[in-house]
């Protein structure tokens, strides 16, 4: 338990008990800042709950619930993102990899494990479970924050701002447990509001010193644990297709459609640097470029995470092992799909370019994969547009590297 951290506070390297590490500030500009094991455990963990998630919206669409199983997804999508962003951010600012610190995060963990036990029964207005483990999340989390706040003096009063907010936002998830069901909906959007406003408020205090390149990398990690969970759903779709020995091509369309959609959207994410763009608001006098990063990301989850259980839902359909609707079940595919570019555009790609030149491929295709709802085949219709969209951007990012090489 012995070793050396650099305290970013003071500028030098002070020997100290691995067993006890100050949680001082880290460097926003600390090079080659990388996730942790720690972070990566605690993502695989995440990984349940999303699969939770993609899971009871496949189900609940098979069983032609397709309204309510869109909103409960909404809402238990939110629930799984929120405590991941919540403790990416804590993370990348006072990360200090401590005893207490690594204890904290395992009591985290256990919390994200019961919100995830209690999916099935949020999609059925059920959501003592999910409290449950929130207030054992948040309990570790106003530790961290209250633990900062007393070793991190010159952020103190952003740190106490933090751990109030969550303090207070998470008494009316409690009561939330008592209201009527009519209201469950409405409150809850409502209390996802107070949730936005707790970062926004400590923020203005003093600014917490996450790191761009590791809060970028982060992100870029979640996002492929949502593609992986698509890539899962199908997956099972199609072999307890091929077990019942009810081999169809169409069912093969799913799959290749899906593969290419998928796959698209992996590529179109990652051909921006996210991190640089991160960089230019951290350097500026407003977060709010950061706000609308890190908030709409929200979208881009969602919609990756949703197209694994439309996906499934098309295999079902194909299959005839469901009684779901030709119509239903394209919508599953071709709304997430449509959502993802969309989202993908404004979050990663506009901070770089907003002009037409980006913004009109990715409109028109939008507008194109929706109208592939009403074709024969529109998953396989709906892959081919992402990737003519993926080569669009590929040959406007290489001539705008070209005139900026030559420029």
């Amino acid at each position: 338990f012995s070793g050396k951290v650099a305290l970013s506070a003071v500028g030098h390297d002070v020997p100290k008990p691995r067993l006890f590490r100050p949680m001082v500030a880290r460097d926003s500009n600390e090079s080659h800042r990388a996730a942790t094991p720690l972070e990566l455990f605690t993502d695989l963990c995440f990984v349940v709950a999303v699969a939770q998630a993609a899971a009871e919206f496949h189900h609940a669409v098979a069983a032609n619930h397709a309204a309510a199983g869109v909103i409960s997804f909404v809402m238990v999508f939110f629930a799984i993102w929120w405590a991941w962003l919540n403790f990416s951010w804590f993370a990348s600012a006072y990360d200090n990899d401590d005893v207490p610190y690594r204890l904290l995060t395992i009591l985290q963990i256990v919390g994200v494990l019961i919100l995830a036990a209690g999916i099935h029964r949020m999609y059925a207005g059920d959501f003592l479970l999910g409290v449950a483990g929130y207030v054992i999340m948040r309990v570790a989390l106003v530790i961290q924050w209250l633990r900062a706040a007393s070793q991190d003096p010159a952020r103190s009063r952003t740190c106490r701002l933090y751990a109030l907010g969550i303090v207070l936002v998470q008494i009316l998830w409690v009561l939330y447990l008592w209201c009527p069901p009519t209201l469950k909906v409405p409150l809850f959007f409502t209390f996802v509001l107070a949730e936005f406003m707790v970062p926004v408020v400590a923020e203005r205090a003093g600014r917490t010193t996450w790191h761009p390149h590791h809060i970028a990398e982060r992100y870029g990690l979640f996002f492929i644990i949502v593609l992986g969970e698509s890539i899962l759903s199908v997956t099972l779709a199609f072999q307890g297709m091929l077990n019942e020995n009810r081999f169809q091509y169409q069912a093969m369309c799913v799959v290749v459609g899906g593969i290419l959609t998928i796959f698209s959207m992996w590529w179109l994410y990652f051909s921006r640097n996210a991190a640089l763009a991160l960089e230019r608001v951290l350097n500026g006098e407003s977060l709010n470029g950061a706000y609308v990063w890190g908030f709409g990301h929200y979208f881009v989850f969602a919609a990756g995470a949703a197209l694994g259980g439309g996906l499934a839902s098309r295999v079902d359909y194909w299959t005839n092992r469901e009684p779901i609707s030709a119509l239903a079940s394209g919508v599953t595919v071709t709304v997430p799909v449509a959502v993802l570019i969309a989202a993908l555009w404004f979050v990663q790609l506009r901070p770089h370019d907003c002009t037409i030149r980006t913004f009109g491929p990715f409109a028109s295709a939008v507008g194109l994969v929706l109208l592939s709802t009403f074709s024969p085949a529109p998953e396989v219709l709906t892959g081919i547009i992402c990737v003519a969209l993926l080569v669009i951007e590929l040959r406007m990012e290489s001539r705008n590297h070209l005139k900026h090489v030559h420029g």
